[in-house]
């Protein structure tokens, strides 16, 4: 788990006694799995996942964001990034996303407390280059009971920070993988692998200057056999294309939808491009 917060509560603001599991399972028993959503969806090429932040949206602005999110051809909603992302404020936020959407709606935690039973999953994730065991497996065990409580999905993902990591870098104690160095990112991801992640996140940091290298990207993407996640810095259908094409499967985006007017229009470029850079590395990437 990313940009993981000591001294907040571990099961979230829903009150353990008055949660009923059976009640969640109920709903859920005729939706697939997510990860195999993913995976089935991956079969056909790369996709894009949005990433909206609580603590940079307004409640009421939310359904209809996720609604132009979904119409301009994204994959699925992730929900985190911020020291707002937990408790009660995470459940108002994928409650209203849900009100705008059909897409999976996942977890992408910033601590323990970011548990929530109203999502689809949670991106069960180890900062694989902390230099602080907390961040690796401390945090996840604080937070595995309220997933198993809440009968969340749980995505297992090795996350690796890359250079200049951002506030994650900063937060995680991460060792950040230097950018001329795609044969650390290499090691720590075929680590992830054998570790039995479902997936690998390659972070460059909310905010960075420019994405993860594309060669990076591309060896990492010849090591492993499990999906390669690439967010951080992607602002624009031009970084896209060249990650696409050395291999990303999944890119996510997240300042920029805070920071356009029209989120359909932004993200359909974007989605586009994930498309184009499908078409590259079939004609020859990778």
């Amino acid at each position: 788990m990313h940009e993981i917060h000591h001294g907040q509560s571990v099961a979230g603001s829903v009150d353990i006694l008055d949660y009923d599991p059976k009640q969640k399972n109920e709903e859920r028993e005729d939706m697939d799995s997510v990860f195999t959503y993913i995976s089935e969806k991956l079969q056909k090429g790369p996709l894009h996942f949005a990433l909206i932040d609580p603590d940079a949206s307004h409640p009421e602005s939310i359904p209809e964001i996720a609604s132009q999110i979904e119409k301009a051809g994204s994959d699925a909603i992730m929900v985190g990034g911020s020291i707002s992302a937990v408790g009660t404020q995470n459940d108002i936020i994928i409650k209203a996303i849900k009100k705008g959407t059909t897409l999976p709606v996942i977890i992408f935690p910033g601590g323990s407390s970011a548990v929530s039973p109203y999502a689809d999953a949670i991106f069960f994730m180890s900062i694989l280059n902390s230099r602080n065991p907390y961040f690796i497996t401390k945090a996840q065990a604080l937070g595995a009971k309220s997933v198993k409580m809440y009968q969340l999905e749980a995505i297992p993902m090795g996350y690796i920070v890359v250079e200049p990591g951002e506030t994650v870098g900063w937060i995680g104690e991460a060792d950040c993988i230097p950018r001329r160095k795609p044969e650390i990112a290499a090691a720590y991801a075929l680590a992830a692998q054998y570790l039995g992640m479902k997936l690998v996140y390659l972070e460059a940091g909310s905010g960075a200057e420019s994405p993860v290298p594309p060669s990076m990207v591309g060896m990492v993407r010849r090591m492993l056999d499990i999906p390669v996640v690439v967010g951080g810095g992607i602002r624009s259908p031009e970084q896209v294309i060249p990650l696409v094409t050395a291999g990303a499967d999944i890119i996510v985006t997240g300042t920029v939808i805070e920071k356009t007017g029209n989120v359909h229009h932004t993200l359909s470029s974007i989605v586009q491009a994930v498309k184009k850079g499908r078409k590259g590395r079939t004609e020859g990437g990778n």
